[in-house]
């Protein structure tokens, strides 16, 4: 059994509003709803990747000033970025397009590499299948909304939507193998 691809992903969404499947998503004789579908399934990816999941979060992330203009370029496929309150006390640093910016001190110039929790958005065939399967959902359910807007084909989508999600945050957690620790809150109450 071989994991959900996009274009098992986009003939899904297709099938919702009973368009016949397609072989492929390249080329000039792709229908237009084709097209619709692939979009709202990237943008239905960004919007679910963005919460930032154990899968594409990585903490500890070292980000170096550049030599010639000593600014933070974060990588191109950067949703969120973050530094620790606790060790950066002196920044406030948030995202300013593909650029690191320091709104306390009101530049975008660092003297020295800092350490960063990222989530990157990752291309659908890097998601594990649990995720692949509720983002298809998700924007399968968006298509059709769009689309036909039915209430009632949005109800069983919704359902089918919220299942799927309660198996992905499943897996995220499982995979992630937190503990109650690892809530910056509760160590600060243990520390005391």
């Amino acid at each position: 059994m071989a994991l959900t691809t996009k274009l098992n992903a986009v003939n899904t969404m297709i099938s919702v509003i009973g368009e016949a499947p397609v072989n492929t998503l390249g080329g000039t004789a792709v229908p237009v709803t084709v097209v619709q579908a692939e979009n709202t399934l990237d943008e239905t990816s960004r919007a679910v990747q963005s919460e930032g999941w154990h899968f594409n979060t990585e903490h500890e992330y070292t980000l170096t000033p550049d030599s010639a203009t000593s600014k933070i370029n974060l990588p191109s496929n950067t949703l969120r970025v973050d530094l620790d309150p606790e060790i950066y006390t002196d920044n406030d640093p948030v995202q300013r397009g593909l650029t690191l910016y320091d709104r306390k001190n009101h530049t975008d110039v660092w003297s020295k590499e800092v350490k960063a929790s990222i989530t990157f958005e990752l291309d659908f065939t890097e998601l594990p299948e649990q995720f692949r399967h509720y983002i298809t959902v998700k924007a399968a359910r968006i298509f059709a909304n769009r689309f036909l807007g039915s209430r009632e084909i949005e109800g069983f989508a919704t359902r089918d939507e919220i299942e799927a999600k309660a198996r992905a945050i499943d897996a995220d957690s499982e995979a992630s193998d937190r503990t109650i620790f690892d809530d910056y809150s509760v160590l600060r109450v243990l520390d005391r």
